[in-house]
């Protein structure tokens, strides 16, 4: 082999380098691969396990390391609020005609609802079918204690009696005190009301609140653009510290449960593939081409809002999306469309039943499907929220809540995969609705009209709603 290389000649060697270089310029989704790979090794080195470093060495390196990646995030988190306050409110705006809004509004809720539901049932499903709690000891359970903040903050699930109470908090009364404790249900609705006022108002009187929220919407995404600079690093940081938290053993001890969760999401992911290929007629190799750089963004960062405007691009330039259907659904799916979590609820309740020698009866299982779809709405699309939901979830099925200690050591690494998950399924509902409500307007057309719009707009000074 030594003899072979030794043979290349220079110029070879350099055309080769410039080649590589030419496939990763340009090519987000290589970077990112190239950072998940270096900061897993660098991970495992650094990690308490080889003994080249202490415990508390090992802690300081790994926050150093992160740095970029917290950066990264600051940014994103930093314009997440007026983003999808912009994009939801210009949405509905930029709709052909209020019944097209009808459509998707009763078409989005029984799609969210469906696959919501096939997620929960295909983590039940797995996790029957393996078994993964049959390998874990069970003496291990009762010694186990969960976080005390997982238990304070698990609310309770909601009666029939209370139900009317419940209706009425989603409704923010302070919306500016929702925006800032980051309260995304309530920004959801507040901005989806305003679209709706604004698409009723007559365009000359909408058109100066239009004009601030597409500017609103062009800063944000001029801030999102400046972080994707450092994503590759930033990717590369939060994987290794990542790996220093968790560690081999912990990820190695728990094989069999993870496995069994990462069968299920693939299952799921295979569900959004034929849902796309079926009602968006997009083929799956194509789907997933598009989706790539977001769905490893979202793995690294285990936060779907954080790729949120990330996410809309995709929609719009990979898979044609209308920008009316993407910047409308993509914001609302990021906050209502957790199915990946979904999955986990269930997959990790049957787990921990069969921990715990727990028989689930189909009355309670209902009861966990219920409990899950309603957990999923609304959820925080922030890393770690999944233990929060899973300990309500828990209560509810009558398993307890002490069995989540044995779960925490591999929770990141599923609560990244799930991330991935959720934002695959936004883009499946942004093409797959945006197909299904159909109207009188494909992306290209929607495009070309935009631009006449502008041009009409600068020539005669006409008054239009969307000029985008």
């Amino acid at each position: 082999m030594t003899r072979y290389l030794e043979k290349i000649h220079p110029r070879s060697l350099a055309h080769l380098t410039r080649h590589l270089q030419s496939l990763i310029r340009g090519r987000l989704w290589v970077k990112i691969l190239i950072g998940m790979a270096l900061g897993f090794l660098i991970g495992i080195i650094i990690s308490p396990e080889t003994g080249l470093f202490k415990p508390d060495t090992a802690e300081i390196l790994g926050s150093w390391l992160a740095l970029p990646g917290n950066i990264f995030l600051g940014l994103i988190q930093m314009v997440v609020i007026p983003l999808v306050f912009a994009s939801i409110i210009r949405g509905i705006a930029c709709g052909e005609d209020i019944e097209y809004l009808k459509r998707m509004g009763g078409r989005l809720v029984i799609y969210f609802v469906f696959t919501t539901t096939i997620a929960i049932i295909i983590g039940l499903g797995v996790s029957f079918l393996i078994q993964p709690g049959t390998f874990i000891d069970a003496d291990l359970a009762p010694r186990a204690e969960v976080p005390d903040v997982a238990i304070e903050e698990t609310p309770d699930a909601p009666g029939i009696e209370t139900l009317p109470e419940v209706v009425i908090d989603l409704l923010p009364e302070n919306p500016l005190g929702a925006m800032v404790e980051r309260q995304m249900l309530h920004v959801v609705l507040f901005a989806i009301f305003m679209g709706l006022a604004l698409i009723s108002m007559p365009p000359r009187q909408a058109r100066p609140l239009l004009e601030l929220m597409g500017s609103l919407q062009e800063v944000a995404m001029t801030v999102v653009r400046w972080a994707m600079v450092i994503a590759p690093l930033a990717v590369f940081g939060l994987l290794a510290q990542i790996t220093i938290q968790v560690g081999l053993e912990a990820m190695l001890g728990m094989a069999v449960y993870v496995g069994t969760v990462l069968l299920g999401l693939a299952l799921l992911l295979g569900f959004y593939l034929l849902l796309a290929r079926l009602i968006g007629r997009t083929p799956p190799g194509k789907f997933l081409g598009a989706a790539r750089e977001v769905q490893l963004l979202a793995f690294s960062t285990s936060s779907s809002a954080a790729v949120m405007p990330l996410t809309i691009k995709t929609a719009e330039e990979k898979l044609q999306v209308r920008p009316a259907t993407a910047q409308f659904l993509i914001p609302l799916g990021t906050t209502i469309n957790m199915d990946g979590t979904a999955l986990y609820q269930g997959a990790a309740t049957v787990f921990l039943a069969q921990v715990f020698g727990v028989d689930l009866s189909l009355a309670t299982l209902l009861l966990i499907v219920v409990t899950a779809v309603g957990a999923s709405i609304g959820t925080p699309a922030t890393p770690g929220v999944g233990i929060v939901i899973l300990a309500m979830v828990l209560q509810q099925a009558g398993i307890p809540t002490s069995g989540i200690a044995l779960i925490l050591g591999v929770d990141r690494i599923l609560d990244m995969s799930r991330t991935a998950l959720n934002v695959s399924g936004d883009l499946t509902a942004s093409l797959v609705l945006d197909r299904w409500v159909g109207g009188r307007k494909s992306y290209e057309q929607q495009k070309m009209d935009e631009e006449l719009w502008e041009k009409q707009r600068q020539a005669t000074g006409e008054e239009v709603i969307c000029d985008e």
